[in-house]
């Protein structure tokens, strides 16, 4: 079970995503990203609450950096937590991704 809660702050519109981001609630989480970026420049993703990412959220991020180099936008990951850092740092995400 995921939850996202949007919040729009002029041309910047954050995710705050709550719950794991794996085969079952990647679609969920693609199609929010996806959302975003048709009504704005940045959009932040919000991984304070996401335990854990797997494989195919992973690739959800992949698309949502493309959506955004393709739109002139930016896609920012903040609050990641250690273990979620840990598999992006192990796929070489944190040198293509901005994360603060």
């Amino acid at each position: 079970m995921m939850t996202i809660q949007t919040k729009q702050d002029g041309a910047t519109l954050t995710l705050a995503i709550e719950g794991r981001v794996d085969t079952m609630t990647s679609p969920q989480l693609q199609q929010a990203v996806l959302q975003a970026f048709q009504s704005a420049g940045k959009v932040v993703l919000d991984f304070a609450k996401v335990p854990y990412i797997s494989s195919a959220g992973l690739r959800v991020l992949l698309i949502g950096q493309k959506t955004a180099q393709s739109k002139n936008g930016s896609m920012v990951l903040t609050n990641v937590g250690e273990t979620v850092q840990n598999v992006l740092d192990t796929v070489g995400f944190s040198s293509v991704m901005t994360i603060e």
